[in-house]
């Protein structure tokens, strides 16, 4: 027997099993109508079903999802007996992912644990797709969590948080768009270090401050010594401003409260002395 010949007999045999499916489908359908109306009214506390606006019923005929998606919200019936439905929340949810140990890429191990935000986003997919969406995300979210911070240095992990959320949540939005959910957001929420890279660190900050502070009072100091030189010249230009500088310092030390005060010789008076000690020296 030829190739195409087992391919032509192989067809018959779905069409006949598919055919035969449809006939025993139709036949339990029958029946279960027949039952509904027999126990009227009584049968609607079992067949009328509501779901609330955020949620949707996904059904189930004969083991098969019912043609036109999922229901609601609102009022539904399902047929007794050949009839089952999963309700589905739309709300957005929320899990903390646990702390994780990641070793980063410059070799440090830090404890990082996240919150996850989503929500299911085709009701119909989350539940003919997967078995648990909602376990499954949370165990895809946790290792997303150790492979993408692995490839992190420690300071791009500390400063650069709001990125890597980004990334992935949009490598988690990608997987699970096969499910059904939506990843909305994810944010790192603490990273833990080791006390002694603390410690290592924090030292690290006060040495780099006290650094900056001596280069502050360094330039400080350099910009008060221009500052002296260039007043000392301005004042050497003019005897006048030297005296009334001197003036000014005996007005000072007079207002401070000391038991002693020694008053210098006025400047004017030392170069009349020098002056005459000059004129006695050439004659």
């Amino acid at each position: 027997m030829s190739q195409d010949e087992g391919k032509i007999n192989f067809a018959a045999v779905e069409e006949s099993s598919s055919s035969g499916q449809n006939f025993f489908g139709f036949v339990l359908t029958g029946i279960s109508i027949t039952v509904f109306l027999l126990t009227f009214p009584l049968s609607l506390f079992v067949t009328l079903k509501v779901v609330q606006e955020y949620e949707r019923a996904v059904i189930f005929r004969l083991g098969r999802l019912l043609h036109g998606g999922a229901k609601g919200p609102g009022i539904f019936f399902i047929l007794p007996c050949i009839e089952n439905y999963t309700k589905v929340d739309l709300r957005t949810l929320t899990f903390d992912v646990p702390p994780q140990e990641v070793l980063t890429k410059d070799s440090v191990t830090v404890s990082v644990d996240a919150v996850v935000y989503y929500r299911v986003r085709n009701a119909t997919v989350s539940v003919a797709n997967v078995e648990n969406a909602h376990h499954s995300t949370r165990l895809l979210a946790q290792t997303t969590l150790r492979n993408m911070l692995g490839t992190h240095n420690l300071h791009e992990i500390l400063s650069d948080r709001e990125s890597i959320s980004s990334s992935m949540q949009q490598y988690l939005d990608n997987v699970t768009d096969f499910w059904g959910i939506k990843v909305e957001r994810v944010e790192i929420k603490d990273v833990r270090l080791p006390v002694q890279l603390q410690r290592a660190m924090a030292a690290e900050a006060e040495a780099a401050r006290e650094a900056r502070a001596k280069v502050i009072a360094a330039e400080g100091e350099h910009r008060a010594s221009r500052a002296l030189k260039e007043a000392a010249e301005i004042i050497t230009q003019s005897p006048a401003a030297l005296q009334l500088r001197y003036l000014q310092t005996l007005n000072t030390i007079s207002a401070e409260k000391n038991s002693t005060i020694v008053f210098p010789v006025p400047i004017d008076m030392l170069s009349y002395l020098a002056k005459q000690k000059n004129i006695q020296t050439v004659n």
